[in-house]
């Protein structure tokens, strides 16, 4: 492992245990740092350490589908109004910071160096877009470099700063899965991301589905999980931020006067269980809210966002190595 010993620009604060700055959620966790070094714009507000937060973490050495995918689902995570927690690493993690900056959320790294050194190397663009928009933590001390043993030791902050952690593309021996770990032990939520069978990075996810993983193939299978009120929706000048096609078409329905569920399945020619699925992660992201007698109305964070924004496909990132 090799770091540049490299100061990088950007105001550090130091939270003690007892601070009341200090993320709640860490609190809790076994053996939890003794102190956070926070680098970036979150040191001037570090209450937002403790916003709701997901984390992503996989392969370095990622495939195209993967790093795809990893962007894609942090860029809507982050449209939902989630911060996006991971590890600065080549491949996953470099993806899911990016996908995060894309929507113009927050992002949160987690180091196995201070937060003064630059690792990896071909990350500086990257981390000064993180310090710029969200943070670099570590419980190391300014200076300390990048050893083995000190990664597999951060991912339990990882976890711990996240309600729940997603695993894109990892083998069976990957720190990834130490990450999951911790989540589970922590009473974290676990997702994985399915691959082909045929390939040794879809071994860890699948592996983790067998032991009850929640399957993720879009961002809706995170969103249902996390508990009611999680969700606050990001807004552009007031308008609500990427939905699905369905839901979409859906929040359409409603604000044409659709209201009742039998009403909006005849008008998108969907069936009732899958909408009531969909008015369930509209109703998670502050867009609808069940009145009287079963009837659903748009809120004024929907009207104000005029028609829905759908968003198809994911992008294709450059190079992350």
């Amino acid at each position: 492992m090799e770091s540049d010993g490299g100061s990088c620009a950007g105001d550090e604060i130091v939270l003690a245990f007892d601070d009341h700055a200090y993320p709640g959620a860490l609190r809790h966790v076994h053996a939890p740092p003794s102190r956070l070094y926070v680098r970036g714009r979150l040191s001037a507000c570090p209450e937002e350490l403790s916003s709701p937060a997901i984390a992503i973490v996989g392969a370095r050495d990622a495939t195209a589908y993967g790093l795809a995918f990893a962007r894609s689902l942090a860029r809507e995570l982050a449209q939902a109004g989630l911060c996006v927690v991971s590890g600065l690493a080549l491949g996953i993690d470099g993806a899911a910071h990016r996908g995060a900056l894309d929507a113009g959320g927050t992002t949160i790294a987690v180091l196995g160096t201070g937060t003064d050194i630059l690792y990896p190397r071909a990350h500086r663009a990257l981390r000064d877009e993180i310090l710029a928009r969200g943070a670099v933590v570590s419980e190391l001390p300014p200076g300390t470099p990048p050893r083995r043993e000190h990664f597999p030791q951060r991912n339990r902050i990882i976890s711990g700063l996240a309600l729940g952690v997603v695993v894109v593309e990892a083998t069976l021996k990957s720190g990834s899965l130490v990450t999951a770990q911790h989540a589970l032990e922590q009473g974290r939520e676990v997702f994985a991301v399915p691959g082909p069978v045929t390939s040794a990075r879809s071994r860890g996810p699948h592996a983790l589905l067998k032991r009850g993983a929640r399957l993720v193939e879009s961002v809706d299978d995170v969103l249902l999980e996390l508990p009611p009120g999680v969700l606050r929706p990001r807004t552009a000048g007031g308008a609500a931020t990427g939905l699905s096609p369905e839901l979409a078409e859906l929040l359409t329905a409603i604000r044409d006067g659709a209201s009742t569920v039998d009403a909006m399945a005849a008008r998108t020619d969907t069936r009732i269980p899958e909408i009531l699925n969909q008015l369930l992660l509209l109703e998670l992201r502050g867009l609808v809210v069940r009145g009287p007698g079963g009837l659903y109305v748009a809120t004024a964070d929907a009207a104000a966002s005029g028609t829905a924004r759908a968003e198809g496909g994911v992008d294709s990132p450059p190079d992350e190595r």
